[in-house]
């Protein structure tokens, strides 16, 4: 057995050591399901009086307690009538024992001592090897039984549990120092964006330094997609209903917003994607061969509609701007386009210090045909050519069966952030699904028809949801060159201001952004306030500093203040900046 697979059964047997502690104290209390997940353990109870978090010190002692003594005594199957008799007062269970029953499934108990669990199995071979200091139980929740808001909500009592005290330590520390991290808090601090209820949920509203940070993030991709020979297009944000039958979002996406009826027309729809405007687009004129490939992108807003309970900030929203490109080539050129496409991929991920990623290969599940359009045979030579293209490149991937867009198969980028936690960034779409639905052709070099293929693709995958993840990727401490304020220049006293503002335009002239803090605050509370900000460099201008030829630089993090000539500043901060540098 691996490692793996021993730490899940551990998890496993701990969620039934916390339905026994459970019982000890709450002897009425019924227990329903327990599983193992990422990161530990739950187990959902239906309580005839609330339980709070203070409870779960006491919970957690008895669960160290009897693990000391906790053996599996074993297992056995039974039949529906015996496992209904066994738990007589549980409904909870007694539903799930007749599904199994109607599975024609085996129903099996397990036992530790005198406590026997409805279970398929799956635990530690001996419970007293489990390390007592490596859980710990956290937090209760409320869960919907079987996850239908039509039942009754239970208690949930959720647990961590890894397999030494020092992977739970760290694992604790981790999440610390995510909540110092959380974009949500850094994006009010730093006035960057905001979630207003009047506004609605999941429609943020950016501040100007948020405003600048987004535009920055945008305005690299559209550098790099122009050097390449990418082309902008503009579309709108709604469109006839029409328009998404042909593409089959209408029958296949679940996240459209209600259509808008309008007297003697069409109903509308705002937009939820962009790839059926893509396709008219290129569809209203004839293309030949020698103009292949076309590649159209355009930075533009779209509109999901997400459940509020799935909503979190930055990193789901229901207005989501994508940095989109569509592009229209022969089948010859998949392999140079896609290229293409991984050079920006890896650009990207330097400039913003993703030193660790992984691409999914995300292919359909042949055991669900009907969540997919297009032939199997164009599944199947689709799938095999993304495959080839990541493995040629040595990149680490693997398969994610069934995660493939309805239209064609997909590569997901994977990226780790500064604390190890994964986010799905970029993806690419190879479709030659969507150019038969719409008809896309091409006239060949022989003067036949021929349909192109459709590469779907997004390096930012969406800028909120990289702008929340970069926010914590660099805890809002941002390079240099991603800084909306990259200097604060601090007077001493009021005799100074005039200098300070004199300063700051010279270097906005030199493209290096930056502001006065002309406050009455004393020059100590400045700094602190310009560190709270992360701004990256603070020049205190004094008496020593008004003439501007010498300069007192202090650097974000740092207590020391060095002394700089105006013009050696100038050349460092900008070759900072120009290399988009992650150093001071």
């Amino acid at each position: 057995m691996d490692e793996r697979t021993k730490l899940e059964h551990a998890r496993h047997t701990l969620a039934h050591l916390l339905a026994s502690s459970v019982l000890t104290h709450y002897p009425d209390a019924r227990p329903t399901i327990g599983p193992a997940i990422d990161n530990g353990f739950y187990y959902d109870f239906d309580f005839s009086h609330p339980i709070s978090s203070d409870d779960l010190a006491v919970i957690e002692k008895t669960m160290r307690s009897i693990l000391k003594t906790w053996t599996l005594v074993g297992s056995k199957t039974v039949s529906k009538e015996e496992a209904l008799a066994l738990f007589a007062d549980n409904e909870f269970k007694k539903e799930l024992i007749c599904d199994i029953a109607e599975k024609g499934e085996a129903i099996t108990i397990y036992t530790w001592g005198d406590f026997q669990d409805l279970c398929r199995g799956g635990h530690a071979e001996n419970a007293s090897q489990i390390d007592a200091g490596a859980f710990k139980l956290t937090h209760l929740a409320g869960a919907y039984w079987r996850g239908s808001e039509k039942n009754p909500m239970l208690t949930r009592i959720y647990g961590l549990a890894f397999a030494t005290k020092a992977e739970l330590d760290q694992y604790l520390h981790d999440q610390e120092e995510a909540k110092k991290r959380d974009h949500r808090k850094l994006g009010k601090e730093l006035q960057l964006f905001a979630l207003v209820d009047e506004v609605g949920a999941g429609l943020p509203l950016f501040y100007p330094k948020g405003a600048l940070l987004r535009r920055l993030v945008e305005n690299f991709i559209i550098e790099a997609q122009e050097r390449r020979g990418y082309e902008p297009i503009w579309i709108p944000h709604i469109t006839k209903k029409r328009l998404y039958e042909i593409s089959g979002h209408l029958q296949k996406y679940d996240a459209l917003y209600p259509p808008m009826e309008l007297p003697d027309e069409d109903s509308y729809y705002i937009k939820p994607m962009n790839c059926p405007h893509f396709m008219m687009l290129y569809k209203e004129n004839p293309h030949s061969y020698r103009e292949m490939p076309v590649r159209w992108t355009c930075t533009t807003t779209n509109y999901r509609y997400e459940k509020s309970g799935e909503l979190s900030g930055l990193t789901r929203v229901r207005a989501l701007t994508q940095d989109d490109c569509h592009v229209f080539c022969l089948p010859s050129q998949i392999e140079q386009e896609v290229n293409l496409m991984l050079d920006m991929i890896d650009e990207t991920y330097r400039a913003f210090h993703f030193d660790n990623f992984w691409v999914r290969i995300s292919t359909h599940d042949p055991a669900n045909k009907d969540n997919y359009i297009g032939n199997p045979d164009v599944w199947r030579t689709s799938e095999e050519a993304l495959s080839r293209l990541i493995e040629n490149r040595g990149w680490t991937h693997s398969t994610g069966v069934g995660e493939a867009a309805f239209y064609g198969p997909k590569l997901d980028f994977m990226a780790k952030d500064a604390i190890g936690r994964e986010w799905q960034l970029s993806t690419i779409q190879l479709d030659m699904n969507l150019p038969e639905r719409f008809e896309l052709e091409y006239t060949a070099d022989d003067n036949s028809k021929q349909r192109p293929v459709v590469i779907h693709r997004a390096i930012l995958g969406s800028t909120e949801r990289f702008l929340g993840v970069i926010i914590e990727h660099f805890a809002g401490a941002f390079p240099l060159w991603l800084s909306p304020v990259q200097v604060q220049v601090l007077p001493v006293g009021l005799t100074h201001t005039e200098a300070c503002k004199q300063l700051a335009d010279q270097l906005t002239a030199q493209s290096i952004r930056a502001t006065v803090d002309d406050s009455s605050e004393s020059v100590g509370k400045k700094i602190r306030n310009a560190e709270k900000m992360k701004v990256p460099y603070m020049l205190v201008i004094g008496d020593k500093e008004k003439d501007l030829k010498v300069l007192s630089v202090r650097k974000r993090g740092s207590k020391d203040t060095i002394e700089s000539t105006r013009e050696d500043f100038i050349r460092h901060a900008t070759e900072k900046i120009v290399s988009r540098s992650h150093e001071l």
